[in-house]
Formats: C-alpha cells, structure tokens, sequence
C-alpha cells in the first residue's frame, strides 16, 4: 500500500458503465483515482469533464509505471482482462475486475492462479448481490422470517434487445457476443442465487435467441436445484419489454418471489418487499434502497466493500476464486442447453 493516507487507485476503461464507477469512487474517502487509461480521445474527455480526472494514458502500462498504484479497476470487456490482470499482478497491484473475468473458464482460472501467486488480491465486480433488496432478502431469510427455503424464482424482462438497433444506444458490442444473456446478464443471478441460496448442486437450462440481428442467446429459462434442497428458477429474456417504463427495468432487474416453511418474500419492480407469513396478511418490509447510481447504488455498494476488504484484510465476497464457482455453473448452464439434459456440478 502507499505511505499517504489514502489509496492510489487507477481505472482503465470509459465506456457506458465505467461511469457508475468512476462516480462511486469519488464517495469513498479513502481512495484517490490518479488516472485513467482510454484510447478513445473523445470517451477520455468525457471523464476529464465530468470527474475531473486529469491524468489519462493511452497505455495502461505507462499509466502503470508511472503512477505506481495501490490498486486498478479494470472496466473493460472481457477479452482483454486476462493480459491487464497479468501485467497488475507482476507490478503487486490489488486488481477490481469487471464481469465476466474472461471469455472462458480455463482464462478466468488462469487470471486467479497468477494473482494468487503474486500475492495480489483480486475481486470481481459482481455487484447485483449488492443490491439493497438482496442484501435485505438475504438478511431476513438468516433471521428465518420465512422459515425453510424453498424456492427462488426471478423473472426478468429488459426490454432493450429487441429491433435492429438492439443494444446500439447503450452496449452495441452486446450484438456480437457469442454468448450473451447468460454470459452478460445470467451471470448476476447465478451469483445472486448462490448468495441467498448457497451452493448449486445441478442445473437445466433451455436457451434461444429471438432478435435474429444478434449472434448469441437473448433469452432463457434456468432451473438450478440447491445442495440444501431448495429450487431456483430464473426466466429471463432482453427482448420483450417489462410492464414498467424502460428506465425502472434497471432498476430491480426484475420480480422476485422467495418461498418457504412460513411465507414468502415478494420484490417488486420498485424496490419494495412483500413479507407475508401463512395465514397472515402481506406488508411491506422497511429497508433503507437509494435512486442513486446504478440499480440501487449497488456499485458504490460493491467498491465501498473491495476497499474495506483491502483495509482490514478480509476475504472478498466475489474473490476470484468464489467466482470461478459461478463462472462453472455458467458454463453446466451452456451445456445442458446444447445436451438438452440436466447437468451435475461436482461439489
């Protein structure tokens, strides 16, 4: 770590997302962002402007050398996350990595093992688990508000895939994944999942593509069986709309309903949960969810907690290695779709 008082932490990327992160770090009191790495000179200016960053390398191995930083978060797409993470470990720098952490499974294992062998810490940013209403689901199933778990299931329409300019405002590199719902978006509630749930022990999954101006799957259906007994489903497509404004379906991402022994927890497209006990009447559950940032400021939520990690030395929610757990169920997913059979995870 550095001698002054706070951390030295660099970004690399400027794209749509990279916003939400670049303004989360500017509420974090103990980081200081000293630079940004962007080719794209018009992206770059951008964040000069808006954040006030005024240091920016057209190559992040410069920026690297030259800042000497505590910590990078790398926000760009996976392809190019393998080599960043590499050339961070060897210089002793703690890494933030966007989802996915690679395009494939051996990658992503690559990316952990060279980390762990620097000594280097690495989280991926997998920031859906912190979103208010699943940390407040998760809280009141620990305090067995609805008894035994017995069942998750979400359902999720974005609404922002269909036409042919899907994806083209906002992620237009979304329309040449090979991979894209469960690789893109899927990979959030698997995470999810396994946060409120625990550990998958199988999973069936049934995937198409609907807009045919894309390359890879928009839509789904995914039915994951829990060690614990549990079930979960996820319903899942980015082509038909939700019945809300288009700007709410990124808030919640969806409805969720979770069952068990004594009742049911309901979220809604607002951020509102429903506790009702069997045999009583439903009421909502007080819980403190902001408008601010991204789906319940979830990014200031998951940086706030890298950097807590990084102070007190306690492990990472999103470790690597807890993500290359989920990153394995991905990939059952993808194959009991082709194999159109219920596929095993070894424990």
């Amino acid at each position: 770590m550095s001698s002054s008082s706070r951390l030295k932490g660099v970004c690399i990327g400027a794209g749509y997302f990279s916003h939400f992160q670049y303004e989360a770090w500017q509420r974090i009191p103990e980081v200081e962002i000293v630079a940004f790495s962007n080719r794209d000179e018009a992206r770059a200016k951008e964040i000069t402007d808006k954040f006030g960053i005024a240091k920016c390398y057209a190559d992040w191995r410069e920026m690297f050398d030259a800042e000497k930083p505590d910590f990078v978060d790398i926000i760009t797409p996976p392809p190019a996350h393998a080599e960043i993470c590499a050339e961070a470990a060897k210089r002793g720098i703690h890494i933030m990595c966007q989802k996915p952490l690679a395009p494939t499974l051996d990658e992503a294992r690559a990316i952990v093992t060279d980390a762990a062998e620097a000594g280097v810490r690495l989280m991926v940013h997998e920031n859906f688990r912190f979103q208010p209403w699943h940390r407040e689901i998760k809280r009141l199933l620990d305090a067995g508000a609805i008894g035994e778990l017995f069942s998750l299931n979400f359902r999720s329409r974005m609404g922002d895939g269909w036409g042919e300019k899907a994806y083209i405002p906002r992620q237009p590199y979304f329309r040449d994944y090979p991979r894209l719902l469960v690789y893109e978006t899927g990979l959030h509630f698997i995470d999810t999942f396994r946060y409120l749930a625990g550990d998958i022990a199988r999973v069936t999954a049934w995937l198409r593509r609907l807009n045919p101006v894309i390359k890879g799957e928009d839509c789904g259906l995914l039915v994951f069986e829990f060690a614990n007994g549990a079930i979960g489903q996820w319903d899942a497509n980015r082509y038909n709309e939700p019945a809300c404004p288009l700007p709410e379906a990124r808030y919640t991402f969806g409805e969720f309903l979770v069952e068990g022994s004594a009742g049911s927890l309901r979220l809604h497209l607002d951020g509102r949960i429903m506790l009702k006990k069997l045999g009583g009447v439903e009421t909502e559950v007080e819980y403190t969810r902001d408008r601010r940032g991204f789906a319940g400021d979830c990014v200031y939520a998951t940086q706030r907690h890298f950097i807590d990690r990084l102070l007190d030395g306690q492990p990472f929610e999103t470790s690597g290695e807890d993500y290359l757990i989920t990153t394995a169920v991905q990939e059952a997913i993808y194959q009991s779709a082709e194999n159109r059979f219920p596929v095993n995870l070894a424990s």
